[in-house]
């Protein structure tokens, strides 16, 4: 799927927030190395520590269709924001430095940049390969 494409399901997916205390709506999509593609949004809860990034809720989306290996992650938020300490650890789990993160706004634009750029010494196990 071209960067392009993951972002347009990311737009897609962004529409579907539920984000009434922050106002601020943050859609995602994951490819998996086996091509397949899973979408995720930010859902809010008045504990907030209850609620989930769209980046998380794109990966966990993802792990529960039997992947563990994503290819890239589209975001897309109104400023461009980038993804969390939380997510971008989530994300080391399941994707090597390589990974393209493609960070966008509402219109399609976006920026690319690697899991590695943005997380550049993760948290690892010896228990986990």
């Amino acid at each position: 799927m071209s960067p392009e494409e993951l972002v347009e399901v990311a737009i897609a997916a962004r529409a579907h927030a539920y984000c009434p205390y922050s106002d601020f709506a943050v859609g995602a999509a994951v490819e998996t190395e086996a091509g397949r593609v899973y979408s995720g949004c930010n859902v809010e809860n008045v504990s907030s520590g209850l609620s989930i990034c769209g980046e998380r809720a794109a990966v966990f989306a993802a792990v529960s269709g039997g992947e563990r290996m994503l290819r890239a992650l589209a975001v897309v938020t109104a400023d461009g924001s980038m993804p969390c300490g939380a997510c971008r650890q989530v994300l080391a789990e399941f994707a090597g430095a390589d990974l393209p993160i493609y960070i966008a706004t509402p219109d399609g634009a976006y920026q690319t940049l690697t899991l590695g750029e943005l997380l550049p010494r993760p948290f690892s196990s010896p228990l986990v390969q």
